[in-house]
């Protein structure tokens, strides 16, 4: 077999990008706490001394937009006292909001099933492999766990002297399609001015590599970088400015699957570049658990306007039990991609998208799109389509 590498990396949830995603996120589930049926499109810029909030914002009920952002920059261990926050916030286009609110399927007289339709057009992907127990990239999964571990011994105060700003990447050998070996961890992880590198090293060595390489040891060859642009001292958005989705390769699958290309985090479930994505995982998902593949990825096309996807495809990579466009037909015939049967499915108007704004929005078993509840389903249908399929054969 082939010898070939791949990485991934994570950012810690005081990492300026991922601090704006959580500003978005905290205004989303704010609006639907008050208002469950909010339209919101929010964007997040944060810079040294400035945070500046953007967007389309339809709630029924008043928001102290300041209010949030001053909570979601304390929750992250920063000093609200410390920005200038500036809202520019106005209310969805009435001719979006007439699309999304009337689906085209209703407009045309031809369905009642619902009425709304998707809040933009665009391809999203789901994507899903069983080389580890959370269906994720093992690079990703362990460049995730390392800023995890990195959050949790500074808040825990295991490690003293540590920033909120940090982030991790990790390559892994693989031998053709199995992970073999750790290649290469980097860690860069902000510190206090009078913290002692060789003792940052050390601590950051014992009390974050090692817990997270218990289940996939490195080895005496891997190579291990811990701050190896050495001070870093200055981090957050003094450092580098923050925005709004992007670190959507952080958020999906690490760039090791397609990304339609649009963000998730402060979009309500209309704009299906996030409920679609959300669902095109829990379709892969739940193919992979089935045993019907080892990889897999689900590719969902939308409209704006229009409720049904124009496309829904799926690839296995070669590794499915069955071929792609069967597997595609069972698809289309168990699950629908609605808008609104996702929101409904998923439970998506209520305040849930805080959490989602680190360490992945795939990477929590919790999220309603992460459960693997549709296994016997799938392959009760494909029993059922094969029988028809070799009764069909002897008929002709």
């Amino acid at each position: 077999m082939s010898k070939s590498y791949l990485t991934a990396e994570s950012v810690c949830a005081g990492h300026p990008d991922k601090l704006c995603d959580f500003i978005a996120d905290s205004i989303l589930d704010e609006c639907l706490n008050l208002d469950p049926l909010s339209r919101v499109a929010c964007e997040v810029l944060a810079t040294k001394g400035h945070i500046v909030v953007a967007g389309e914002i339809t709630c029924s009920v008043d928001v102290d937009f300041h209010l949030i952002v001053e909570e979601a920059l304390k929750s992250r261990s920063y000093n609200a006292k410390d920005f200038i926050i500036d809202i520019y916030l106005h209310t969805q286009s009435a001719d979006i909001a007439s699309g999304v609110n009337n689906a085209l399927e209703i407009r045309d007289g031809r369905e009642l099933l619902s009425t709304l339709g998707a809040g933009d057009q665009g391809t999203v992907y789901g994507y899903a492999t069983n080389e580890t127990e959370e269906f994720l990239p093992l690079p990703l999964v362990l460049a995730h766990d390392l800023c995890k571990q990195v959050d949790k011994v500074r808040h825990e105060d295991i490690i003293i002297g540590l920033g909120p700003d940090g982030k991790a990447q990790v390559t892994i050998e693989y031998n053709g399609i199995f992970p073999v070996r750790v290649k290469t961890i980097v860690l860069s992880i902000q510190h206090d001015k009078d913290k002692d590198l060789r003792t940052l090293q050390t601590e950051l060595y014992n009390k974050v590599l090692k817990p997270v390489f218990i289940k996939f040891p490195f080895d005496e060859d891997t190579e291990i970088y811990i701050n190896p642009s050495g001070r870093f001292v200055e981090g957050g958005p003094s450092a580098d400015t923050g925005l709004t989705g992007r670190k959507i390769m952080v958020d999906t699958y690490g760039g090791l699957a397609f990304h339609g290309g649009g963000a998730f985090s402060g979009k309500d479930a209309t704009k299906v570049d996030r409920s679609g994505a959300y669902f095109a995982r829990y379709i892969a998902k739940n193919i992979v658990a089935s045993g019907l593949a080892s990889k897999c990825e689900v590719a969902i096309s939308y409209a704006i306007g229009k409720a049904d996807p124009v496309a829904i495809s799926v690839n296995t990579f070669k590794t499915g039990e069955y071929t792609d466009d069967m597997i595609t037909s069972i698809v289309n015939r168990i699950f629908s991609a609605r808008p609104a049967s996702i929101i409904e499915l998923f439970k998506l108007t209520k305040p849930i998208y805080k959490k989602t704004s680190a360490y992945g929005h795939f990477n929590d078993e919790t999220f309603p799109w992460e459960k693997v509840e549709q296994v016997s389903k799938l392959q009760s249908e494909v029993i059922d389509y094969v029988e028809k399929t070799c009764e069909g054969q002897k008929q002709i």
